[in-house]
C-alpha cells in the first residue's frame, strides 16, 4: 500500500530537468504515491532550527536526495554463491564458468531461487536500487523460475525487468524450455511493475537454430538481454562455431533493437560498435565482474558517444553507487581527462533514465506530478550544492555514502537504515537454511 500522505524537509533535492541536475534546498510533498509539491526554502533559515519540522514530516537533516538507482545487468540467481566447497580450475573465464556458475544453475531449485531473490530485494534496497534488470539461470528449474523471481520482488515493493538466460550449453530441449519462460513471462506476468525481455547467454553457447527461434519469437516491444564479448573466448569460440562474431550474429538474425542490453562489451572491435550504434541497442557494463574474471576492461575513449551506456553488477553485488565509481576511476585511469570522465558519468546517468523510460515510461525524475520514486543519501554537502558543481558531489561524495532512506512509490522501503515492513532477521535465517542446502548439493 502507498503512503496516503508523506513529506520529507530539510533535503537537497536533486530535480531533473532536460538532461541536467538542478539542486535546491527545500521539502518534497507526496500524495497517493506522487509528488504533489515541492517547496524550495532557503538552506540559512533551516541552520537556525534544523530540528524544526511539521508533525509526521520525515527530516533529512540536510541530506541530498535523489531518484532510485538501477542494476541495468545482475544475476539473482548468483546471490548464494559464497563460500561454496568449489572444486576444479579457475585458471580462466571458461573454467570459471564450467567450475561454478553451470554448476551453480544446474543445482538451484525454487527455494533456492526465492532465497537467492530475497537476498538480493534486501542487499538491492539497503544499495538505493529499486529498479532490476536481472538475467536469470536455473537450468534444471526453468519453468515458472521467473514468477518466482517476480513475486519475491513484488513483495518487497520493487519494479523489474525480467528475462532467463537460453542456451544451448544444456541440450536443444533446454534451449527451447528458456525460450518457453521468456515467452510464458511475457504472454502473462507482465504489469505496470514487471516487464520481459528476450534472455541469451552468449554467443559460444548459441546455436543459429536458437537465433533462429529468437528471432521468431521477437516482438516490437521486446528486447534481447545478452552477455556480448565478455572475454576473448566468446568471439574466438562464435566464428570457430559459426563463422562470425557475436554482434554480426546478433545482426544477421535482427535481434537488436532500441529495447536490448548487450552486456559486458570488453572485447568489442570498432565494427562492432557500427552495428550497435545503428541498432540503438545499450550497453551495461559489470567492470568489477570483469576485473574479477582477469577478462579485461573496455577501452572507453573507442566506444562511441551515440551508444547508450549503463551500469550493472553482474550479480557480485547490488551496490551500483560502487559500479559507477569503479567506471569513473576506470576512466581515469585509461587517460581520460578529468572532464571527460565526469562527462561520460553525466551521460551514463541521462543514459538510464532514457532507457529505463522504455520499459517504464512513468520513472521519476523528481519533479511535480511525478512517481514518488527516491532515495536520501547519508550525504550532508560539505559545501554548497549547485547545478555547476553537482557531479563533484556525486562522484567523489555521494558515491562514498550509503543509502539512509528509500521511498518507492511514495511508501518507505527504509527509513534511517531500518527497512520497513520487513523481518529481515528472520528472512536472512531463511535464505541460510537454502544456502546450506545448495553447499551440501554443490560439495
Amino acid at each position: 500500500m502507498k503512503t496516503k500522505n508523506l513529506t520529507i524537509e530539510n533535503a537537497w533535492i536533486c530535480t531533473i530537468v532536460e538532461n541536467e541536475i538542478i539542486p535546491f534546498f527545500g521539502d518534497i510533498v507526496v500524495s497517493d504515491g506522487k509528488i504533489s509539491k515541492i517547496r524550495p526554502k532557503y538552506f540559512h533559515i533551516y541552520l537556525k532550527n534544523p530540528d524544526k519540522v511539521n508533525k509526521d514530516s520525515f527530516n533529512a537533516y540536510g541530506r541530498v536526495v535523489t531518484i532510485p538507482l538501477v542494476n541495468f545487468h545482475d544475476h539473482i540467481y548468483s546471490r548464494l554463491a559464497k563460500g561454496l566447497p568449489l572444486k576444479g580450475k579457475f585458471d580462466n573465464f571458461q573454467n570459471v564458468l564450467k567450475n561454478l556458475w553451470w554448476k551453480l544453475d544446474r543445482v538451484l531449485d525454487m527455494e533456492m531461487i526465492t532465497a537467492s531473490a530475497q537476498m538480493a530485494a534486501i542487499e538491492s534496497i539497503r544499495s538505493g536500487v529499486t529498479y532490476i534488470f536481472d538475467h536469470h539461470s536455473s537450468q534444471n528449474e526453468i519453468a515458472g523460475s521467473l514468477k518466482t523471481i517476480k513475486n519475491v520482488l513484488n513483495d518487497f515493493k520493487l519494479r523489474g525487468v525480467l528475462c532467463f538466460e537460453s542456451t544451448d550449453r544444456n541440450g536443444l530441449d533446454n534451449a527451447l524450455k528458456g525460450l518457453s519462460e521468456n515467452k510464458e513471462f511475457y504472454s502473462f506476468q507482465m504489469n505496470e511493475d514487471f516487464h520481459a525481455m528476450l534472455g541469451l547467454h552468449a554467443s559460444f553457447t548459441l546455436s543459429d537454430d536458437l537465433l533462429l527461434e529468437s528471432k521468431m519469437l521477437m516482438k516490437s516491444d521486446w528486447g534481447i538481454h545478452i552477455h556480448v564479448a565478455e572475454d576473448q573466448s566468446d568471439n574466438r569460440l562464435s566464428v570457430e562455431y559459426t563463422g562470425s562474431l557475436p554482434v554480426s550474429r546478433l545482426k544477421k538474425f535482427k535481434l537488436m533493437n532500441d529495447k536490448s542490453i548487450l552486456v559486458h562489451g570488453v572485447h568489442l572491435k570498432e565494427r562492432d560498435y557500427d552495428k550497435i550504434s545503428e541498432s540503438e541497442s545499450a550497453i551495461a557494463f559489470c567492470l568489477d565482474s570483469n576485473m574479477n574474471n582477469s577478462v579485461g576492461v573496455p577501452n572507453f575513449s573507442k566506444i562511441p558517444k551515440s551508444i547508450p551506456l549503463l551500469a550493472g553488477t553482474d550479480g557480485m553485488h547490488s551496490n551500483i553507487s560502487r559500479s559507477l565509481k569503479q567506471m569513473f576511476l576506470t576512466f581515469r585511469d585509461q587517460g581520460i581527462s578529468g572532464d571527460q570522465a565526469t562527462a561520460l558519468i553525466k551521460k551514463i546517468y541521462f543514459d538510464q533514465i532514457g532507457f529505463a523510460k522504455k520499459y517504464f515510461p512513468d520513472f521519476a525524475t523528481l519533479n511535480e506530478n511525478d512517481r514518488a520514486d527516491l532515495i536520501v543519501w547519508d550525504y550532508v554537502p560539505p559545501t554548497p550544492l549547485t547545478k555547476e558543481n553537482f557531479w563533484g558531489h556525486f562522484i567523489f561524495g555521494m558515491l562514498e555514502y550509503p543509502i539512509q532512506t528509500v521511498v518507492q512509490n511514495g511508501s518507505f522501503l527504509m527509513k534511517e537504515f531500518q527497512l520497513i515492513g520487513i523481518d529481515e532477521s528472520k528472512i536472512k535465517n531463511e535464505i541460510y537454511v537454502q544456502g546450506e542446502r545448495l553447499f551440501h548439493q554443490i560439495k
